[in-house]
């Protein structure tokens, strides 16, 4: 089919067989692959056809012929327009399912793994109000549903929520989400409703005007609350009116604190943190590594990484130990450390743990973590992993008896993982949130390495995201 025309335009009773990570059913009809929107595995639908792509085409679907057995009802007001939770229209043991095949077929497809020893995924505590950290835009172009479209009556335009995918300057007005504990909700709402009660301008992301720019909330397992209001320039008498209410109807914020943007980008870390209430930080704690020494203690200040779901990051650690297997004399490589959460985790379980990291305040704070905890056996360095991890470093330090790589997205550059393969540590425990590039590097490492578990983890409900952790063992000479 070389183009759209109106009489191909439209198939029916496609079977869809699998589901991509934008949330798509994937069907196909003779040779043709089709990406159906909020389509599921065992649905059958008839569908229209939208666009071409190189090699395969986008539809919606004009009519559900039979739903899938995996096919729930969404419970939020917003999916469909959301461009989170795309797979909440399937039951959570279906995610779990196909969030595992997702990454058995990227290890088998990309690495050349034999998957067939893999260990069932590691479901999340909560489906539900699992995050600790959620960012919203206040725009003056809000996205119109379609319910919207059928009402008539005049419309707020004013919004405070999330950007609609592919759609920069609309940003769909969130009413409930689901993501994060109460009062997270309530704080957004409130704040929204006070700027338009006090007419506060809301940001046009096109034009770059307006007052009120975006709403950082974090929050942790110990009841601690931080609150973030970025304003696009500095009005003093709106910065405090909008302040002193925040605080006033919410007296439990452990730490209010206000941003000056005046930059055409959203990003923080280039910015001064102003406190107007309370602390400039909050705490979260963890289960430490060896029980008997009672919780680890972290930092959490308002440009600190942190994994976004705290109750599954712990178990995340939990099995990156498990895999390690460590005795206590160990000299142990954490690379991109990060803030030093897993080097301060199994820190206790070592004899001692090098942390490395690009992100200088990142290290900072890892440094900080380790003097909150008494924690006396870790050392950390900034710098670009490819360049620091050189036989220098390792002739200084030591050569680690187990490394834990624990990359972004794009995976280890081919250097680093070079460098690993000249290093030789006994073990690899390789955690990683795309199984794709993990499986790149894995291709490399096989070199002179074998996979010897292989263990998937929700850390995300009702998104296609997955963490996976693979042991890498030395192969014997």
């Amino acid at each position: 089919m070389k183009k759209l025309t109106a009489d191909k335009k439209f198939l029916q009773n496609i079977r869809v067989i699998d589901i991509a990570e934008e949330g798509k059913g994937i069907g196909k009809s003779e040779e043709l692959v089709i990406f159906i929107d909020k389509a599921i595995p065992g649905d059958i639908v008839d569908i229209e056809l939208m666009r071409k792509k190189k090699k395969f085409f986008e539809a919606r679907i004009q009519n559900m012929v039979q739903p899938s057995e995996h096919r729930i009802e969404p419970f939020c007001q917003h999916f469909g327009d959301c461009g989170g939770c795309k797979w909440q229209h399937m039951t959570y043991d279906s995610q779990l399912y196909y969030k595992q095949k997702s990454v058995t077929d990227a290890l088998e497809r990309i690495g050349k793994v034999n998957t067939s020893g893999i260990e069932p995924i590691l479901p999340s505590q909560a489906s539900r109000y699992y995050r600790n950290k959620l960012e919203y835009t206040f725009s003056d172009k809000r996205w119109l549903t379609d319910e919207d479209m059928r009402n008539n009556e005049e419309m707020e335009m004013n919004a405070l929520g999330y950007h609609i995918p592919g759609r920069f300057d609309k940003i769909l007005d969130i009413q409930h989400c689901h993501l994060q504990a109460d009062p997270s909700n309530e704080i957004r709402n409130e704040i929204r409703r006070f700027a338009l009660e006090q007419q506060i301008s809301f940001y046009n992301l096109r034009n770059h005007e307006g007052a009120l720019r975006n709403l950082i909330i974090r929050n942790t397992t110990i009841g601690e609350l931080m609150v973030i209001v970025v304003f696009a320039y500095a009005d003093e008498d709106q910065v405090k009116l909008m302040m002193t209410f925040v605080q006033e109807r919410f007296p439990g914020i452990t730490s209010l604190l206000y941003i000056l943007n005046e930059k055409k980008n959203d990003t923080i870390f280039d910015q001064e943190i102003h406190v107007f209430a309370g602390r400039d930080h909050i705490f979260e704690n963890m289960p430490a590594g060896k029980s008997e020494n009672g919780d680890l203690k972290f930092k959490i200040g308002p440009k600190s990484f942190y994994q976004t779901n705290s109750d599954q990051a712990h178990e995340l650690y939990k099995i990156t130990r498990e895999f390690a297997d460590f005795k206590g004399d160990e000299l142990v490589y954490d690379l991109y450390t990060g803030a030093g959460t897993i080097a301060n985790f199994v820190a206790s379980d070592v004899k001692h743990v090098i942390g490395v990291e690009y992100v200088p305040t990142a290290i900072e704070d890892a440094k900080l973590n380790s003097e909150i905890n008494n924690i006396s056996n870790t050392s950390f360095f900034a710098g670009d992993m490819k360049d620091i991890l050189n036989a220098e470093f390792v002739l200084e330090h030591g050569k680690p008896d187990v490394v834990i790589s624990d990359p972004p997205r794009a995976g280890m550059h081919a250097d680093v993982v070079k460098r690993l393969l000249e290093i030789e540590a006994p073990k690899i425990v390789y955690v990683s949130c795309n199984a794709a590039t993990q499986a790149r590097d894995i291709t490399l490492l096989t070199e002179k390495y074998e996979v010897s578990r292989i263990r998937p983890v929700d850390m995300f409900p009702h998104t296609q995201h997955v963490e996976n952790v693979v042991l890498l063992t030395l192969k014997q000479a």
